[in-house]
C-alpha cells in the first residue's frame, strides 16, 4: 500500500488535518494590580500575544493546499472566525455571523470552524445537540471517495477543529478576563471584609460603647461599671489581632480551566486514534503488521494525552524522562517502518517535547525532530516527494502548535489566576491588617480617656464636676462610636487641631500640664497625610501617658517643620509578667503600628525613655513632607 498518500489525507491530528493609614484600600488594589502588571509579576504576556496563539491554530486549520485555493470561500470562513474568536471582535459573536458561517461551510471545507462557533455563539442547552449534528453532517462532505475512512476522517476533524478551537478561545477569554479584573477582584473582596469587619468590631467593641453610654446615664452610682467596662475593652483593642474572614477563605477558587480542557484533550486524542485504526483498516494492514501499527499509533496517542492533561505551571508530569522517550522512540520509528505510515506522530512528539521541556531546549529539540522528519521523507524511495513532503511538514507543525497552544493557555490561565488570588489575598491582609491598626492606635485613646473620667467621676466629691465627667465619658464613648464605624472604610478622618485640643481637655483633667511649643495655632490646611500621621501619633503618645505615666505632671508637644515630639515626666509602668518593653507599644503594637505608618511616609519614628531618666520620649520625622508648625 501506499502508506504515504492514504496518511496524508488523514492530515491533521488530532483535529484531523503599605500607604498610610487612611490610604483608600481601592487604591491599594489597583495598585497593587498596575505594579504586578508592570513588574511581569504573574510571568504571562499580554492578552495580545496569547491571541496570536489562537490566530496560529486557526490558520494553520485552514490554509492548506487542495481546500484554501480551490475553495475560495474558506477566505471569507476563516475571517468570521476570527472575528468570533479573538477577544478583541467578541461583540460580533451573535446570530449573523453564525449564519453566515452556516451557508459557507458546504463550499469551505472547514465545519470544525461552524462547530466551534456553534459552542460560542449558541445558548445552552442546544449548542452541544447542535455541534454533535455539525460533526456528524461533516462526514458526508468529507472530500474523498466516501469510504469508511473518509467519512471517520471529515468527522474527526470536524470534532477536533470544533473542540479545539472552541478552548482556546474561551482559554483566551479567559486570560484576557483574569487580567483585566484583578484589581477589580481585589477591591470587591476588600469591600467584602470591610463589611464583615464592621458587623465584628460593631458587635464587640460597639456594644461596650452603647453600654458605657447607658451605665453613664445612671450616674455616679454605676461610674465604677462604667470604668470596669471600658478597661476591659481598652485591652481587647491595645491587643487588635487583625480581623480574620469567618469562612477562612479568602479566595474561591475555579477550576474552569482544567474542567474545560481535560475532556476536550482526551476527545482530540481518541479522535485520532479512532480515524487512525480506520486507516489501518482501510490500508489494507492486517495481522501483526496492524497489531503493531495500532499498539505505537495508541502508544504515542496516549503518551501525548498524558503529557497535554492540565497541570499547574512548573509541574512536568511524573517519570516525564521515560514517557517521554518511549514517545519519541515510537514517533521516530515509524519513519523507518515499511510504508512509513504515520510520519505525522512526530508532531505529537513534538508537542510533548514542547511542553515538558525548558523553551531553551524544546524549541531547538521541537525543530530539529521536524527537519529530521523532512530528511527521511525526503530520503525515502516511497516517499511522497517535495511537495507531499512540505504538506506532512505542516501537518506536523500543526499538531505540534494546537498541543503545545492548548497546553500553554491553559498553564498562563492558571498562572495569572494564581497571581490574581495572591493579590486579592495581598490585598484583604492588608485591609486586615489596616483596621486592626486603626482600631488599636485611633480607639485606645478614646476608651483610655472614657475610664479616666470614669474614675474622676467615682473619686470627684462634688456631684456636679462628677456628673460632668460622666457627661463627657458619654461625649468620648459617642466619638469613639463614630470612629468605629468609619474604620472599616476609609478609617476615621481625624486632624491635628482637635486631636491637639483634645489632648490639653483629657491630660489636664488627669492633672498633666500640656506645654505645646511651635506657632500660634494649628491650621486646619496642614499637608493631609503627615497631619494625620501626626495627629495619630499624638493621640498615641496621649494614650500612654494615660495608662502607663504614673505620676506625669507635665508634657510637651514640640512641632517643627516635618517634626512631632511629645515628651512626658511620668514615671514608666512596668508591663505585666512576660510581656516586653516598658512602655506601651515599647516592643508591642502601638509603636509598631507608628513605624510602620512613619514608614509609609518616608519617616522615622524613635521612642523611649527621656535622656535625664524620668519620662518617656515620642518623636517623629518627616525629612519630605514639611507640616507647618503650631502652638
Amino acid at each position: 500500500m501506499s502508506g504515504w498518500s492514504r496518511g496524508l489525507r488523514h492530515g491533521r491530528v488530532p483535529g484531523g488535518t503599605d500607604t498610610d493609614a487612611d490610604a483608600d484600600a481601592d487604591a491599594d488594589a489597583d495598585a497593587d494590580a498596575a505594579k504586578e502588571a508592570d513588574s511581569g509579576s504573574d510571568a504571562g504576556p499580554t492578552p495580545t500575544v496569547v491571541s496570536v496563539i489562537l490566530v496560529v491554530v486557526v490558520l494553520g486549520f485552514s490554509f492548506e493546499p487542495g481546500v484554501v485555493l480551490p475553495r475560495p470561500a474558506a477566505v471569507p470562513m476563516l475571517l468570521l472566525q476570527l472575528a468570533i474568536c479573538l477577544p478583541s471582535t467578541w461583540r460580533l459573536r451573535g446570530a449573523w455571523p453564525l449564519a453566515a458561517q452556516v451557508l459557507l461551510t458546504p463550499w469551505s471545507g472547514l465545519p470544525g470552524f461552524l462547530g466551534a462557533s456553534v459552542l460560542l455563539v449558541v445558548e445552552r442547552p442546544v449548542r452541544w445537540p447542535l455541534f454533535a449534528v455539525v460533526v456528524l453532517a461533516a462526514g458526508p462532505l468529507a472530500p474523498g471517495d466516501g469510504s469508511v475512512h473518509s467519512v471517520l476522517n471529515g468527522i474527526g476533524n470536524a470534532l477536533a477543529h470544533g473542540l479545539i478551537i472552541y478552548a482556546l478561545t474561551r482559554l483566551t477569554d479567559l486570560y484576557a478576563e483574569l487580567r483585566a479584573t484583578r484589581g477589580a477582584l481585589a477591591r470587591a473582596r476588600v469591600t467584602v471584609e470591610r463589611e464583615r469587619a464592621g458587623r465584628d468590631l460593631d458587635a464587640v467593641l460597639g456594644t461596650a460603647l452603647a453600654e458605657i453610654t447607658r451605665l453613664a446615664g445612671q450616674g455616679r452610682r454605676a461610674a465604677g461599671e462604667l470604668v470596669t467596662v471600658a478597661r476591659a475593652a481598652t485591652e481587647r483593642v491595645r491587643a487588635a489581632p487583625p480581623v480574620q474572614s469567618a469562612d477562612g477563605a479568602d479566595v474561591p477558587s475555579g477550576g474552569l480551566a482544567p474542567r474545560l480542557v481535560w475532556p476536550i484533550v482526551v476527545a482530540t486524542h481518541l479522535e485520532y486514534l479512532i480515524v487512525g485504526t480506520a486507516f489501518l483498516l482501510g490500508g489494507g494492514v492486517r495481522d501483526w503488521w496492524f497489531v503493531g501499527y495500532a499498539t505505537a499509533l495508541a502508544a504515542v496517542v496516549g503518551l501525548q494525552a498524558y503529557h497535554s492533561l492540565p497541570r499547574p505551571p512548573g509541574v512536568r508530569p511524573p517519570y516525564v524522562a521515560w514517557t517521554l522517550g518511549v514517545q519519541l522512540a515510537l514517533a521516530l520509528g515509524m519513519l523507518a517502518a515499511p510504508d512509513g505510515p504515520y510520519p505525522q506522530l512526530v508532531g505529537f512528539a513534538a508537542a510533548s517535547v514542547l511542553i515538558v521541556l525548558p523553551g531553551r531546549t524544546a524549541w531547538p529539540t521541537a525543530g530539529s525532530l521536524t527537519v529530521l522528519a523532512a530528511i527521511v521523507m525526503l530520503l525515502r524511495t516511497d516517499g511522497p516527494g517535495a511537495g507531499g513532503t512540505v504538506l506532512l511538514l505542516l501537518d506536523i507543525v500543526v499538531i505540534a502548535s494546537v498541543f503545545y497552544g492548548l497546553a500553554l493557555l491553559t498553564g498562563l490561565v492558571h498562572q495569572v489566576r494564581e497571581a490574581r488570588e495572591a493579590l486579592v489575598a495581598l490585598a484583604v491582609a492588608r485591609e486586615r491588617r489596616r483596621i486592626a491598626r486603626d482600631v488599636h492606635d485611633l480607639l485606645g485613646y478614646g476608651l483610655s480617656a472614657i475610664a479616666l473620667k470614669g474614675e474622676l467621676a467615682v473619686r470627684d466629691p462634688d456631684p456636679e464636676r462628677a456628673d460632668r465627667h460622666l457627661a463627657d465619658a458619654v461625649a468620648l464613648a459617642d466619638r469613639a462610636l463614630a470612629d468605629l464605624r468609619a474604620i472599616p472604610g476609609e478609617g476615621p478622618k481625624i486632624t491635628l487641631s482637635e486631636e491637639l485640643a483634645s489632648a490639653r481637655k483629657v491630660l489636664a483633667a488627669a492633672g498633666v500640664v500640656v506645654h505645646v511649643r511651635g506657632a500660634s495655632c494649628v491650621p486646619d490646611e496642614v499637608d493631609g497625610m503627615s497631619g494625620a500621621l501626626f495627629a495619630t501619633v499624638l493621640r498615641e503618645a496621649v494614650t500612654n501617658v494615660l495608662r502607663h505615666a504614673a505620676g506625669a505632671r507635665r508634657c510637651e508637644v514640640d512641632f517643627g517643620p516635618g517634626l512631632l515630639r511629645v515628651a512626658d515626666d511620668g514615671r514608666v509602668v512596668p508591663r505585666p509578667s512576660g510581656e516586653q518593653g516598658g512602655r506601651a507599644g515599647a516592643g508591642g503594637n502601638g509603636l509598631r503600628n507608628l513605624r510602620e505608618r512613619a514608614a509609609a511616609l518616608g519617616g522615622v519614628l524613635e521612642a523611649g525613655p527621656a535622656p535625664h531618666g524620668r519620662g518617656y520620649v515620642l518623636t517623629v520625622r518627616l525629612d519630605s513632607a514639611p507640616v507647618a508648625t503650631v502652638g
